[in-house]
């Protein structure tokens, strides 16, 4: 029940031993027009790139250099439709806001090979720092100002396996559109049509005129400074103190314990008991009683804790988005409580608030925080983010050379955000990473363990 991974994390490859074979730009493969696209207030505060890897086992009728071929074809395809994917992101001096030049200056394109085995490279699910060695960040042949928005790298293992390595600006996609993203690079790679047409209309997402902000909104915290200045910053903590790793697997078994538990009292009156509400419950329980203040003994039950995670705002509005709407389409929602009702409420009262965070989205809600970016500028702040991989279907892409072994985000050890994975053996399953100072792990664990068996 609620088992560790494994009890101790195994050794981690240091060094992949990477060759650059290939480094060049990708163009749209038919001439596309020169246009902007408009960022919405929600795009504007995601100027940051996210790193994906796909892991593959070797295929014999598509050893790696194949497969870079595809890719590099379908990817000149994929330009056109995705014109945005191949343009510059630039600052309108105008009105001082982001957009993106289509000016068809590319994609980045990257070949590479290790001297080591898929096997070689160990256990997939851990995050390893060395993979960053599988995702080139920028074009060096490229100046500062002309580098693109994506870059996709492939690189090739002594087994014939292979890592497809994707860089995108976060102001391209999130995490559903990248998806469709996928989905549509693997259809055209295997010679067919696009999968899903994407909606491209990002105005569809902008600013009320004149702006209203009708709620106010605990979960988003003002900054003085211009946005443009703005482009790097976080409201997580970036220190540098050392922090243990570690992986606590849910199975669907713990999964459901946890769902029968909060039906015990009745409490989430038209809160969706749901694995997600669940888990995130059960996380945030733990996280916020590890808690503690440097040089203070014991937690502070009167100390507020805050959560926040994701909501896909795509369904909730009216009406609503386009399934397919490309850009980013998901909003923090947050739940806040005392750790002393945290330590001592009704699990199920606890899955209620963080279902009600998600059920607070809706249009009225979504526009005001929207409305909120046109007056302010800010980012999501609470004590931490749930970041859920959980359900976006990456390892689920069927490509030409088959499904993923394994798909994941370029992790960073940050004790300020909590990932959920699909579990490699339980479909059902989930996989909680968290990096945690060694004295507050030790009470996550315990915790960990505790709220699951009683």
């Amino acid at each position: 029940m609620g088992t560790l991974y494994q009890k101790q994390a195994p050794p981690l490859l240091q060094d992949l031993k990477i060759t650059i074979l290939d480094t060049f730009p990708v163009f749209p493969s038919q001439e596309t027009v020169r246009k902007s696209i408009f960022l919405s207030n929600i795009d504007q505060v995601l100027n940051f790139h996210v790193q994906t890897l796909h892991f593959f086992p070797s295929h014999k009728d598509f050893p790696p250099h194949v497969v870079a071929d595809k890719l590099k074809i379908a990817l000149e395809k994929l330009l056109v439709t995705y014109d945005f994917f191949a343009g510059r992101l630039t600052m309108n001096p105008e009105t001082g806001r982001l957009e993106i030049d289509c000016n068809a200056a590319g994609a980045g394109f990257v070949v590479a090979s290790s001297e080591c085995s898929l096997d070689e490279v160990g256990e997939l699910v851990y995050p390893n720092p060395a993979f960053g060695q599988l995702i080139l960040k920028a074009m060096d042949i490229l100046n500062k100002e002309d580098q693109p928005l994506c870059i996709f790298q492939v690189t090739s293992f002594r087994c014939g396996g292979f890592a497809i390595g994707i860089s995108t600006n976060h102001v391209t996609f999130d995490g559903i559109s990248f998806k469709t993203f996928l989905d549509n690079l693997a259809a055209v790679a295997a010679g067919e049509h696009l999968a899903v047409v994407p909606f491209k209309d990002r105005q569809l997402l902008a600013a009320r005129s004149p702006p209203r902000v009708s709620f106010p909104h605990a979960e988003l915290l003002k900054l003085n400074t211009p946005l443009a200045q703005e482009s790097n910053a976080s409201v997580f903590d970036l220190s540098k103190e050392s922090l243990d790793f570690k992986i606590f697997r849910l199975t669907s078994t713990d999964i459901c314990k946890l769902k029968e538990k909060a039906n015990t009292h009745n409490a989430t009156d038209g809160v969706r008991i749901s694995s997600f509400n669940v888990v995130t419950a059960h996380i945030w329980r733990c996280k916020a009683l590890s808690y503690e203040e440097e040089g203070e003994v014991g937690q502070d039950l009167e100390r507020v804790s805050t959560i926040l995670y994701a909501v896909n705002i795509r369904p909730r509005l009216a009406p609503p988005l386009p399934a397919s709407y490309t850009g980013n389409a998901v909003l923090t929602a947050y739940a806040c409580a005392k750790c002393k009702e945290l330590e001592e409420g009704p699990f199920s009262r606890l899955v209620e608030m963080v279902g009600e965070g998600a059920k607070r989205m809706n249009d009225e809600y979504a526009r005001s925080v929207i409305d909120w970016g046109e007056i302010n500028r800010g980012f999501p702040h609470g004590e931490f983010l749930v970041s859920s991989w959980w359900r976006l279907g990456f390892e689920e892409v069927e490509y030409p050379w088959g499904c993923p072994r394994y798909s994941c985000p370029l992790v960073y050890h940050r004790k300020d955000i909590i990932l959920l994975f699909p579990d490699t053996v339980d479909n059902n399953g989930v996989n909680v990473l968290v990096a945690l100072p060694s004295k507050q792990m030790g009470k996550f664990e315990i915790f960990f363990h505790k709220f699951l068996s009683t």
